[in-house]
Protein backbone atom coordinates (compact mmCIF):
# COMPACT_ATOMS: atom_id res chain seq x y z
CA UNK A 1 0.00 0.00 0.00
CA UNK A 2 1.35 3.49 -0.80
CA UNK A 3 3.16 5.30 2.37
CA UNK A 4 2.13 1.93 4.07
CA UNK A 5 5.28 2.99 5.94
CA UNK A 6 3.66 6.19 7.04
CA UNK A 7 0.72 4.76 8.82
CA UNK A 8 2.41 2.10 10.44
CA UNK A 9 4.43 4.73 12.11
CA UNK A 10 0.94 5.96 13.81
CA UNK A 11 0.04 2.75 14.23
CA UNK A 12 3.17 2.65 16.73
CA UNK A 13 2.53 6.04 18.23
CA UNK A 14 -0.72 4.86 19.21
CA UNK A 15 0.82 1.45 21.02
CA UNK A 16 3.04 3.91 22.82
CA UNK A 17 0.75 6.57 23.76
CA UNK A 18 -1.31 3.62 25.21
CA UNK A 19 1.36 2.55 27.24
CA UNK A 20 2.18 5.91 28.02
CA UNK A 21 -1.38 7.19 29.58
CA UNK A 22 -1.41 3.46 30.78
CA UNK A 23 1.34 3.75 33.21
CA UNK A 24 0.22 7.62 33.74
CA UNK A 25 -3.38 6.58 34.94
CA UNK A 26 -1.46 3.57 37.32
CA UNK A 27 0.54 6.00 38.88
CA UNK A 28 -2.61 8.39 39.55
CA UNK A 29 -4.59 5.38 40.81
CA UNK A 30 -1.55 4.20 42.85
CA UNK A 31 -1.46 8.13 44.68
CA UNK A 32 -4.92 7.70 45.13
CA UNK A 33 -4.39 4.47 47.10
CA UNK A 34 -1.69 6.00 48.92
CA UNK A 35 -3.51 9.44 49.21
CA UNK A 36 -7.27 9.08 49.78
CA UNK A 37 -8.24 12.74 50.45
CA UNK A 38 -6.57 13.10 46.80
CA UNK A 39 -9.19 12.48 44.13
CA UNK A 40 -7.47 12.60 40.74
CA UNK A 41 -9.15 10.07 38.16
CA UNK A 42 -12.38 10.84 38.30
CA UNK A 43 -14.41 7.87 36.47
CA UNK A 44 -18.28 9.67 37.24
CA UNK A 45 -17.36 12.76 35.25
CA UNK A 46 -18.45 11.72 31.60
CA UNK A 47 -16.12 14.94 30.38
CA UNK A 48 -12.93 13.48 31.76
CA UNK A 49 -13.93 10.19 30.71
CA UNK A 50 -14.09 11.56 27.08
CA UNK A 51 -10.87 13.00 27.63
CA UNK A 52 -9.04 10.48 28.36
CA UNK A 53 -9.14 8.87 24.52
CA UNK A 54 -8.62 12.33 23.52
CA UNK A 55 -5.53 12.65 25.40
CA UNK A 56 -4.16 9.25 24.04
CA UNK A 57 -5.07 9.92 20.49
CA UNK A 58 -3.93 13.53 20.74
CA UNK A 59 -0.27 12.50 22.11
CA UNK A 60 0.15 9.52 18.83
CA UNK A 61 -1.24 12.80 16.69
CA UNK A 62 1.77 14.78 18.51
CA UNK A 63 4.19 11.80 18.54
CA UNK A 64 3.05 11.57 14.68
CA UNK A 65 3.59 14.73 13.52
CA UNK A 66 7.04 15.13 14.89
CA UNK A 67 7.77 13.50 11.54
CA UNK A 68 7.71 16.39 8.97
CA UNK A 69 6.92 14.08 6.62
CA UNK A 70 3.91 12.33 8.28
CA UNK A 71 0.60 13.23 7.42
CA UNK A 72 -1.12 10.54 8.64
CA UNK A 73 -1.23 11.74 12.35
CA UNK A 74 -3.97 14.65 11.12
CA UNK A 75 -6.61 12.14 10.96
CA UNK A 76 -6.09 11.07 14.39
CA UNK A 77 -5.68 14.72 15.12
CA UNK A 78 -9.47 15.07 13.55
CA UNK A 79 -10.80 12.43 16.10
CA UNK A 80 -9.47 13.89 18.79
CA UNK A 81 -10.75 17.25 18.26
CA UNK A 82 -14.17 16.00 17.45
CA UNK A 83 -13.74 14.00 21.07
CA UNK A 84 -12.57 17.80 22.75
CA UNK A 85 -15.39 19.34 20.87
CA UNK A 86 -17.51 16.90 23.17
CA UNK A 87 -15.49 17.45 26.16
CA UNK A 88 -15.92 21.17 26.07
CA UNK A 89 -19.48 21.25 25.30
CA UNK A 90 -20.15 18.36 28.48
CA UNK A 91 -18.12 21.22 30.58
CA UNK A 92 -20.03 24.05 28.89
CA UNK A 93 -16.63 25.23 27.05
CA UNK A 94 -18.56 26.32 24.03
CA UNK A 95 -16.45 28.62 22.77
CA UNK A 96 -13.31 26.14 23.29
CA UNK A 97 -15.81 23.72 21.55
CA UNK A 98 -16.74 25.90 18.46
CA UNK A 99 -12.81 26.62 17.81
CA UNK A 100 -12.63 22.33 17.84
CA UNK A 101 -15.46 22.14 15.39
CA UNK A 102 -15.36 24.88 13.18
CA UNK A 103 -11.78 25.72 12.96
CA UNK A 104 -9.52 22.90 13.75
CA UNK A 105 -10.81 20.45 11.84
CA UNK A 106 -10.94 22.37 8.86
CA UNK A 107 -7.49 23.07 9.61
CA UNK A 108 -6.33 19.36 10.10
CA UNK A 109 -7.87 18.54 6.84
CA UNK A 110 -6.31 20.89 4.80
CA UNK A 111 -2.67 20.31 6.60
CA UNK A 112 -3.66 16.47 4.97
CA UNK A 113 -4.11 17.75 1.64
CA UNK A 114 -0.93 20.09 1.69
CA UNK A 115 0.96 17.63 3.61
CA UNK A 116 0.07 14.43 1.47
CA UNK A 117 0.46 16.26 -1.65
CA UNK A 118 3.82 17.84 -1.16
CA UNK A 119 4.91 14.07 -0.67
CA UNK A 120 3.66 13.06 -3.83
CA UNK A 121 5.92 16.33 -5.36
CA UNK A 122 8.96 15.09 -3.85
CA UNK A 123 8.33 17.21 -0.42
CA UNK A 124 11.57 19.46 -1.37
CA UNK A 125 9.53 22.93 -1.74
CA UNK A 126 7.70 22.08 1.48
CA UNK A 127 10.31 21.43 4.32
CA UNK A 128 10.14 22.84 7.72
CA UNK A 129 10.84 26.72 8.51
CA UNK A 130 10.43 29.97 10.58
CA UNK A 131 8.30 32.33 10.17
CA UNK A 132 10.01 35.59 8.33
CA UNK A 133 9.84 38.16 10.79
CA UNK A 134 6.29 40.13 9.43
CA UNK A 135 4.68 37.36 9.82
CA UNK A 136 6.23 36.50 13.25
CA UNK A 137 5.24 39.78 14.12
CA UNK A 138 1.42 39.07 12.19
CA UNK A 139 1.19 36.05 14.81
CA UNK A 140 2.01 37.71 17.98
CA UNK A 141 -0.24 40.19 17.43
CA UNK A 142 -2.92 37.47 16.51
CA UNK A 143 -2.29 35.68 19.53
CA UNK A 144 -2.65 38.73 21.78
CA UNK A 145 -6.37 39.93 19.72
CA UNK A 146 -7.45 36.58 20.02
CA UNK A 147 -6.30 35.96 23.32
CA UNK A 148 -8.30 39.47 24.64
CA UNK A 149 -11.47 38.91 22.46
CA UNK A 150 -11.94 35.55 24.15
CA UNK A 151 -11.40 37.30 27.74
CA UNK A 152 -14.31 39.86 26.68
CA UNK A 153 -16.40 36.59 24.98
CA UNK A 154 -15.74 34.84 28.11
CA UNK A 155 -17.08 37.84 30.43
CA UNK A 156 -20.51 38.92 28.66
CA UNK A 157 -21.48 35.84 26.73
CA UNK A 158 -20.87 33.19 28.58
CA UNK A 159 -20.24 33.37 32.69
CA UNK A 160 -22.15 36.69 32.57
CA UNK A 161 -19.95 38.70 34.70
CA UNK A 162 -17.76 41.86 34.69
CA UNK A 163 -14.70 41.60 33.09
CA UNK A 164 -12.83 42.39 35.77
CA UNK A 165 -13.53 39.43 37.45
CA UNK A 166 -11.54 35.89 37.57
CA UNK A 167 -8.97 37.78 34.67
CA UNK A 168 -5.79 34.97 34.89
CA UNK A 169 -8.49 32.18 34.64
CA UNK A 170 -9.91 33.64 31.65
CA UNK A 171 -6.31 35.25 30.35
CA UNK A 172 -4.85 31.77 30.57
CA UNK A 173 -8.12 30.32 29.15
CA UNK A 174 -7.87 32.74 26.13
CA UNK A 175 -4.07 32.23 25.53
CA UNK A 176 -4.82 28.34 25.03
CA UNK A 177 -7.49 28.97 22.76
CA UNK A 178 -5.21 31.79 20.51
CA UNK A 179 -2.06 29.29 21.47
CA UNK A 180 -3.37 26.41 19.82
CA UNK A 181 -5.10 28.32 16.93
CA UNK A 182 -1.43 29.35 15.50
CA UNK A 183 -0.65 26.04 16.39
CA UNK A 184 -2.68 24.06 14.49
CA UNK A 185 -2.90 27.02 11.48
CA UNK A 186 0.97 26.90 11.20
CA UNK A 187 1.25 23.69 10.94
CA UNK A 188 -0.37 23.57 7.73
CA UNK A 189 2.23 25.13 6.33
CA UNK A 190 4.85 23.16 8.37
CA UNK A 191 6.33 26.39 9.61
CA UNK A 192 8.39 25.18 13.07
CA UNK A 193 6.87 28.19 15.08
CA UNK A 194 3.54 26.14 15.43
CA UNK A 195 5.01 23.88 18.36
CA UNK A 196 6.36 27.03 20.08
CA UNK A 197 2.85 27.55 20.47
CA UNK A 198 2.11 24.14 21.42
CA UNK A 199 4.87 24.74 24.22
CA UNK A 200 3.01 28.03 25.41
CA UNK A 201 -0.45 26.10 24.70
CA UNK A 202 0.82 23.36 27.32
CA UNK A 203 2.61 26.45 29.72
CA UNK A 204 -0.98 27.78 29.97
CA UNK A 205 -2.65 24.98 30.90
CA UNK A 206 -0.51 23.92 33.91
CA UNK A 207 -1.26 27.35 34.75
CA UNK A 208 -4.94 27.46 34.18
CA UNK A 209 -5.13 24.16 36.12
CA UNK A 210 -2.69 25.27 38.92
CA UNK A 211 -5.04 28.01 39.91
CA UNK A 212 -8.60 26.09 39.44
CA UNK A 213 -6.98 23.18 41.41
CA UNK A 214 -7.30 20.67 38.94
CA UNK A 215 -4.36 17.96 39.82
CA UNK A 216 -5.01 15.47 36.52
CA UNK A 217 -5.22 18.29 34.13
CA UNK A 218 -1.45 19.48 35.62
CA UNK A 219 0.33 16.00 35.32
CA UNK A 220 -1.44 15.94 32.28
CA UNK A 221 -0.36 18.96 30.97
CA UNK A 222 2.85 18.73 31.99
CA UNK A 223 2.99 15.64 29.89
CA UNK A 224 2.03 17.33 26.90
CA UNK A 225 4.85 20.08 27.65
CA UNK A 226 7.29 17.35 27.56
CA UNK A 227 5.92 15.96 23.93
CA UNK A 228 5.30 19.22 22.64
CA UNK A 229 8.95 20.01 23.52
CA UNK A 230 10.55 16.58 22.01
CA UNK A 231 8.65 17.65 18.86
CA UNK A 232 9.92 21.73 18.87
CA UNK A 233 13.17 20.24 19.27
CA UNK A 234 12.67 17.32 16.61
CA UNK A 235 11.77 19.89 14.25
CA UNK A 236 14.12 22.73 15.08
CA UNK A 237 16.98 19.92 14.00
CA UNK A 238 15.13 19.18 10.80
CA UNK A 239 15.26 23.15 10.14
CA UNK A 240 17.96 24.20 7.46
CA UNK A 241 20.09 26.90 8.82
CA UNK A 242 18.44 29.35 5.40
CA UNK A 243 14.80 28.48 6.83
CA UNK A 244 15.61 29.91 10.19
CA UNK A 245 14.54 33.34 9.43
CA UNK A 246 13.74 35.27 13.02
CA UNK A 247 15.52 32.32 14.33
CA UNK A 248 18.72 32.49 12.87
CA UNK A 249 20.40 34.85 15.51
CA UNK A 250 19.63 31.98 18.20
CA UNK A 251 21.85 29.48 16.00
CA UNK A 252 25.44 29.26 16.61
CA UNK A 253 25.89 28.07 12.97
Amino acid sequence: MKNAHLWKALGRNFIISIILFGALLGLLWLAEMIFPSVTLLKWHDPAWVVGIPASIIGVAYILTVRDPQNYTGFYAGIIMSILLGIQFILQGGYDSAFLFFIIFIPFQMMSIYKWSRSKDDGGASFEPKFLDTPRLIMSIAMMIVITIGDWILASYAIYHEPITENVVVKLLSGLLISSSFLANYWLIYRKTDSWLYWIIYSLAGIGLFIIIRNPFSIVLFTFFLVINGMACVAWIKATKPENRYWAAPFFKN
